[in-house]
């Protein structure tokens, strides 16, 4: 049996914890001047991907 190969795009974008898989928010690149301090603060800190999307991630991610 050949090995899988991670998709790369994913690689960039998950990683594995303990809880589950981690990704970072989105909203953050532009437009920024209109949105409050304490959104775009809150919009730093990781975020645990939802249940529903945890076993495509672990597809991408074969050997995570």
């Amino acid at each position: 049996m050949p090995k899988i190969k991670t998709l790369r795009g994913a690689a960039k974008r998950f990683r594995a914890s303990a809880g589950g898989i981690k990704r970072n928010q989105s909203h953050r690149r532009h437009i920024l001047t209109k949105k409050t301090t304490k959104r775009k603060r809150q919009l730093r800190s990781p975020v645990m991907l939802h249940k529903n999307d945890v076993a495509a991630a672990r597809r991408m991610m074969p050997y995570v």
